[in-house]
């Protein structure tokens, strides 16, 4: 019993047990370092932003299998574009490869990275704005990216772009 207790107030095992589960929870959470779990933001938003700044560069170097090691490799990757949408890192890589047969369709890829925005430790949504220079066109348009860390890299899982009306 403890003092100050109602009469006949007890506190069997079960309870105490349950005390002491709940008070030691309580101090692990108080004992946790707020820094360790915090998310650096200024190095998580320039590890994205060099991302997709290789793959301007490969795009701009005309190889497009090196831009695409920027999308998560997997079947849910979802790319959406004026073509529709396409599920899945392989049948993204054969619509680049379609659309963009060589140097002269790929023209020189300019990005404005305008908002990087993390959603979490491994979550991250990027809106930006392309800009193709070609001999015949220079194709412009708007894209929103979702990002996923994995295995410590951050990878597209979520491409939605849109090529403004000329």
């Amino acid at each position: 019993m403890f003092t100050g207790a109602p009469p006949g107030f007890r506190i069997d095992a079960s309870m105490r047990t349950l005390f002491i589960f709940i008070w030691s929870l309580g101090c692990l959470a108080g004992c946790a370092d707020p820094a360790a779990t915090a998310v650096d933001t200024t190095a998580e938003k320039a590890a994205i932003r060099a991302l997709l700044l290789a793959q301007q560069a490969d795009w701009n170097a005309g190889r497009i299998e090196h831009f695409m090691e920027g999308y998560i490799k997997a079947d849910t990757l979802r790319f959406v574009g004026g073509s529709g949408e396409i599920l899945g890192w392989d049948n993204t890589l054969q619509r680049y490869l379609h659309a963009y047969p060589d140097r002269a369709a790929m023209g020189t890829l300019t990005f404005d990275l305008r908002d990087i925005d993390l959603l979490g430790p491994a979550h991250a949504v990027v809106f930006g704005a392309y800009s193709l220079a070609r001999v015949s066109d220079n194709p412009t348009g708007l894209f929103t990216l979702v990002l996923v860390k994995t295995e410590g890299d951050w990878r597209i899982v979520h491409d939605h772009t849109t090529a403004d009306q000329p």
